[in-house]
């Protein structure tokens, strides 16, 4: 089943270089979470066959425009479009607001649209269904800020193939040994779990921390993530303005990464005064070798 993050835009603030601004999707199976919606992030969905129509939540991190102002064109997208499925967005206070003064007054959407605030002074689980839950906690920024983290809810057993045919096990009989049930067969032969099973794959995980300082108080709740995505908007030349602005370096990210032994780090949120990027795998990598460049278009796995 997949797990993979494609990154839509990364840099910060503005459009620069050919990137853009802040959007993310995380596919984990076969659903699609948008984290984040900033300035062309329909135009990237085009540019990268994303499915856009199978998008049932929205994650936003904070009301910067930079990760906020391409949603209006998104959902005018989807009602000119005649979508009938829900919508979820999460979000801190405002963005309903926002969002609705900007769409035709008086005109509903062809589909349900619904807001959810996210409280911005404590973590807590805001979305759960059968595959993953997502964990909202709080970053440090100039205005209210969440970082979200989505868990893979663990899978079944896995069953041994060849022991279906020896034992003739029925339907039900797999689905509860999957289930990690013992079976007793009709025969009265009594068959240990261990034997017709063998365990599934890690649950896999995904940290996205956007906008922030260096903050060791979420250490506790990104510890072992499989991917981080952190801010890494400057390097350490510039940490004075990292500091003035609430970002972080590519140094920062790294420490954190390190103290946190997540499984890997991708940098992102860019400012416009770098054009190669490169400075910042040189900076993090030393502090933490399983370092990647978030690049726009490429599909992380763990």
């Amino acid at each position: 089943m997949k797990f993979a993050l494609t990154i839509l835009g990364v840099n910060a603030a503005t459009p620069a270089f050919g990137r853009f601004p802040t959007s993310q999707i995380l596919q984990v199976h076969n659903q699609y979470f948008l984290l984040d919606c900033g300035e062309g992030t329909q135009m990237r969905m085009g540019d990268f066959n994303v499915p856009k129509h199978k998008i049932r939540e929205i994650f936003i991190s904070h009301l910067h425009g930079d990760h906020v102002f391409g949603l209006p064109g998104l959902l005018f997208s989807y009602d000119l479009n005649g979508r009938q499925e829900p919508l979820r967005i999460y979000s801190p206070k405002g963005l309903k607001e926002m969002i609705l003064a900007q769409l035709r007054p008086g005109v509903e959407l062809s589909f349900p649209l619904h807001f959810y605030e996210v409280e911005t002074t404590f973590p807590r689980i805001i979305f759960e269904n059968d595959v993953v839950t997502v964990e909202a906690i709080p970053l440090k920024h100039r205005i209210p800020t969440m970082g979200y983290i989505f868990r893979e809810r663990p899978k079944l057993l896995n069953i041994r193939p060849e022991k279906i045919q020896e034992y003739q096990l029925s339907v039900p009989q797999i689905k509860a040994a999957k289930k990690g049930e013992d079976i007793l067969l009709e025969n009265d032969v009594f068959v240990e779990n261990h034997v017709l099973t063998f365990p599934p794959l890690p649950p896999r995980s995904y940290a996205y921390l956007t906008d922030t300082i260096y903050n060791e108080t979420i250490l506790p709740f990104i510890c072992r993530v499989s991917m981080l995505y952190h801010d890494t908007t400057f390097c350490e030349e510039h940490k004075d303005n990292a500091a003035l602005t609430m970002h972080s370096t590519a140094r920062q990210a790294a420490e954190l990464a390190r103290k946190a032994e997540v499984g890997q780090l991708i940098t992102g949120h860019y400012s416009s005064r770098y054009k190669d990027l490169e400075v910042f795998l040189e900076e993090a990598r030393p502090i933490f070798p399983n370092t990647v460049l978030g690049l726009e278009g490429i599909t992380y796995e763990p």
